[in-house]
């Protein structure tokens, strides 16, 4: 190799270097603007929890007053108000007390970073914490199918449009059927939310069978070779028995396509009805293979801690919290991100704080 061939070599390798340092530091950049635009978001959502909340707790946990028993009580009715639930709330308050007694913490300042790391270690330890590769498709084993359920007015149908729209966004080619016949304005809801998502839908008549619609969805979705099928069903308030009947038998006819389907049921329940969307969840799982929930309407309540005993009790997966109206707004629920945006950061004490914490 002659003199300046080698010089264009070592030229073109020193510029090769140059531009993957930079993509990196480009890419890095990129990544953060996202997950700080995530964390914004994620705060505004749960503003109302937080001033409900947090602000509660920073009232009480005034400078110069000392932990003690009394302190434990007040906190303990703080936590089972903001629909934290009795069981949750005494495991959190059970935890904390032996912290106190353990490590020697007097001050009732310090009860702050206790409560916030303790909810943290439990969320944590939920399967809630696992939802890293939600997006993550098996080549060899598409499509994947979700089949949506929960009752009316808790966001099932903006919830599926925005799911879709997360799995596009993804790279995902998505196909929505929409299997909830009963209800006149739920195939015209769905199809604006499909359009939306740039995604296609799946539907029939008012009155048609569920399960066929979901049959003819799986099956295009096979020969179009699609990602990902996502199944809308009835919201009705259904009794446990046409429950069972209903969701076994469109589970029932998609096993004759793919046997495994539906890989996911996901349970959308609503943030505003607090402790009653654990019953309700609870009734559900008597009659579904749960995999996951999904919590909307975080940014309309002050009952956002309800996240943590559904996290922690029904030990099922809470995959997406809804913080918004718009289309991106239904995010994957990360418990660190949900802790900082309740909590706010350890270094971050605002004005407000300040004066509250004096």
């Amino acid at each position: 190799m002659g003199f300046f061939s080698k010089l264009k070599e070592k030229f073109t390798q020193q510029v090769d270097k140059v531009t993957e340092i930079v993509s990196e530091k480009v890419n890095s950049v990129v990544e953060k603007a996202a997950e700080t635009l995530k964390i914004d978001r994620l705060k505004d959502g749960l503003a109302k929890t937080r001033k409900s909340f947090v602000d509660k707790f920073k009232m009480v946990l005034g400078a110069g007053r000392k932990i003690d028993e009394k302190l434990l009580d007040e906190i303990e009715e703080i936590l089972i108000t903001a629909d934290i639930g009795v069981n949750t709330t005494e495991e959190i308050i059970e935890k904390v007390r032996k912290r106190v007694k353990k490590e020697g913490y007097e001050d009732a300042e310090d009860v702050y970073k206790l409560l916030k790391e303790e909810i943290h270690e439990i969320l944590l330890k939920s399967p809630s914490a696992n939802n890293d590769a939600i997006y993550h498709i098996d080549e060899s084993d598409k499509p994947k199918v979700i089949m949506v359920i929960g009752v009316n007015g808790v966001g099932k149908t903006t919830t599926i449009g925005k799911l879709a729209y997360n799995y596009k966004k993804a790279g995902k080619e998505v196909l929505i059927g929409a299997a909830d016949t009963f209800r006149a304005a739920a195939n015209e809801q769905l199809e604006i939310w499909a359009e939306r998502a740039g995604v296609g839908i799946i539907q029939q008549l008012q009155g048609a069978d569920p399960a066929a619609v979901a049959f003819d969805t799986l099956k295009s979705a096979i020969a179009n070779k699609k990602d990902v099928v996502i199944i809308d069903t009835a919201g009705r308030l259904h009794n446990k028995a046409n429950l069972m009947a209903e969701l076994e038998k469109i589970s029932r006819v998609m096993k004759k396509l793919k046997p495994t389907a539906p890989d996911e049921v996901f349970l959308v329940l609503d943030a505003t009805t607090g402790q009653n969307a654990i019953n309700q969840a609870k009734e559900f799982m008597k009659s579904a293979p749960i995999s996951g929930i999904v919590l909307t309407k975080l940014d309309g309540t002050a009952k956002g801690g309800v996240v943590i005993p559904i996290a922690n009790e029904l030990k099922i997966p809470v995959r997406y919290i809804g913080v918004g109206e718009k289309i991106d707004d239904l995010q994957l629920f990360d418990p660190s991100y949900f802790i900082e945006a309740l909590f706010g950061l350890d270094d971050e004490v605002d004005e407000e704080d300040e004066g509250k914490m004096e």
